[in-house]
């Protein structure tokens, strides 16, 4: 009988260490998370400044006004501007 009792003893420490190791790491992998979550939000909240610092940029009235100021373009006489219709074929 003592045979079994010293059997069932291991087997008991075994699966409390196999407890005990599957809620570390599953306090490691929710610490692991919850950082991986914040850096996703930072993330976030940068891709949304480049967005609203890309539309700035691009604003088709900036880049007209650089365009005269700072290369000195001008727009064409009407009499030099001509519009294409695109005619579609039957």
């Amino acid at each position: 009988m003592s045979r079994i009792n010293a059997i069932l003893a291991l087997t008991l420490v075994a699966c409390a260490l196999a407890v005990i190791q599957s809620q570390h790491r599953s306090r490691t992998y929710f610490v692991e998370l919850e950082r991986l979550k914040k850096q996703a939000h930072g993330l976030d909240e940068q891709w949304g400044k480049l967005q609203l610092e890309q539309s700035t940029w691009a604003n088709p009235a900036r880049v007209d006004a650089l365009a005269r100021t700072r290369l000195g373009l001008i727009a064409p006489p009407h009499d030099r501007v001509r519009v294409e219709t695109l005619v579609s074929a039957p």
